[in-house]
């Protein structure tokens, strides 16, 4: 495969942050700066309301990976790379590795839950705070923290996959029990890797030694494993009724006996329901995450480096119209000079506070602390507490062990 053109960005620790307000390095300090950031009114003609813009950082203490912490897949892992999306379309090959490293992490990033920084966004929402969330996430965990509270997935979801043909999305439940269907030997494997406790271990010398790589996103590295064995089904509704293609031709879209995807379709093909690297946010989804920042006078970016052109714009256009902005992430974050630069050097949060600590204790804190301001005597917030042929099945003999 040729090298690709793309670049992923800032895979390289990015300067340390100052802390703003300077008081606000230990977490009483940061509590009453965020405190602050959101009781005092808002700049003229701006709303009362808060935006928050989130990223993976958020998710790490639910047990999944992020990309750009201290112990992100860019840092530890630096022969990483995500897949490209001209490369899943274009190789049957590719398809077969995503596919199967994705089957293998789908059990731990599915029975993952929200962690108590995702609730504490909840609370923020009910206390009137907090109008709205984009998040580069992926894993769906703003929408079951907080249903009520709008929540725009900015890179999509992987809750689903979505036809590259017809566009029609099918559950991802379903898309797994298929891939186990078509591929039983893995679903053996998948099925002693999660007893054995493989795909939970956050040990990265019990990873080495079983020879397994968790990624972010549900990507489950086996460097040994049979890929090219792996098998995928097809679009269900284009197998059911063949598409028009670009030229004007019907879609070849068939399967073998078993029901697995044909290489040689030209339809029919399934994806993550998410924003693939080198792929084109819609014009839709752009213009919903302009209207969050536009109808909000406040952004919280919390757990993320914005290292995302996508993430990073709009923080800049929350920058420019003049919303004060308040960046909770632990490591330095794009740019982020300029959205502190003209700060007065006294002020204690109104105007931008950043803060490097964990999003997981700092959070709830914030949210008991608003809560008694806003009702005297309130007690704690409730909340949670913290196809592979049968002769192949010898590649997999002692990776568990």
């Amino acid at each position: 495969m040729r090298k690709p053109l793309l670049r992923i960005p800032f895979t390289d620790a990015l300067p340390s942050p100052t802390t703003i307000p300077s008081t606000a390095h230990s977490p009483p300090g940061a509590v009453a700066a965020l405190h602050n950031f959101f009781t005092s009114p808002p700049p003229k003609g701006l709303s009362p309301a808060t935006v928050v813009l989130s990223g993976a950082g958020l998710s790490v203490a639910s047990g999944l990976a992020d990309y750009r912490g201290t112990n992100g897949t860019y840092r530890v892992n630096k022969t990483y790379r995500p897949i490209y999306y001209h490369e899943f379309l274009a190789s049957h090959e590719a398809r077969k590795r995503y596919w199967a490293r994705s089957f293998l992490g789908w059990t731990s990033l599915h029975n993952a839950k929200p962690n108590t920084g995702h609730h504490a966004v909840r609370h923020l929402g009910q206390l009137g705070l907090v109008s709205s969330v984009v998040t580069q996430n992926v894993d769906s965990f703003h929408p079951k923290a907080h249903p009520e509270l709008p929540t725009l997935e900015l890179h999509g979801y992987l809750r689903s996959t979505v036809c590259t043909s017809c566009w029609n999305e099918f559950p991802r439940d379903s898309f797994q029990d298929e891939l186990a269907r078509l591929n039983p030997v893995w679903a053996v494997f998948l099925k002693e890797a999660v007893a054995s406790g493989a795909l939970a271990t956050e040990d990265p010398a019990e990873k080495r030694a079983r020879g397994i790589r968790m990624n972010p996103d549900g990507d489950v590295e086996l460097p040994e494993a049979p890929y090219t064995t792996f098998r995928y089904p097809a679009c269900p509704h284009c197998l059911a009724s063949p598409p028009t293609l670009a030229d004007g031709s019907r879609g070849r879209v068939e399967v073998d006996h078993d029901g697995a995807w044909d290489p040689s379709n030209s339809a029919g093909i399934l994806k993550p329901a998410v924003v693939m690297f080198g792929e084109s946010i819609s014009h839709k989804v752009k213009q919903t995450a302009e209207e969050a920042i536009d109808n909000a006078g406040r952004l919280l970016v919390l757990a993320t480096s914005l290292a995302t052109y996508s993430a990073w714009r709009l923080a800049k256009r929350a920058k420019e119209r003049g919303m004060p902005i308040a960046i909770v992430n632990i490591g330095g974050v794009r740019g982020e000079d300029i959205f502190f630069s003209d700060l007065d050097p006294q002020q204690v949060g109104a105007e931008g506070v950043r803060v490097e600590l964990s999003t997981e204790s700092l959070l709830p804190t914030l949210v008991e602390e608003l809560r008694r301001s806003q009702t005297p005597g309130t007690s704690a917030l409730p909340g949670p507490a913290v196809s592979l042929r049968q002769g192949d099945a010898a590649v997999f003999k002692d990776m568990l062990s």
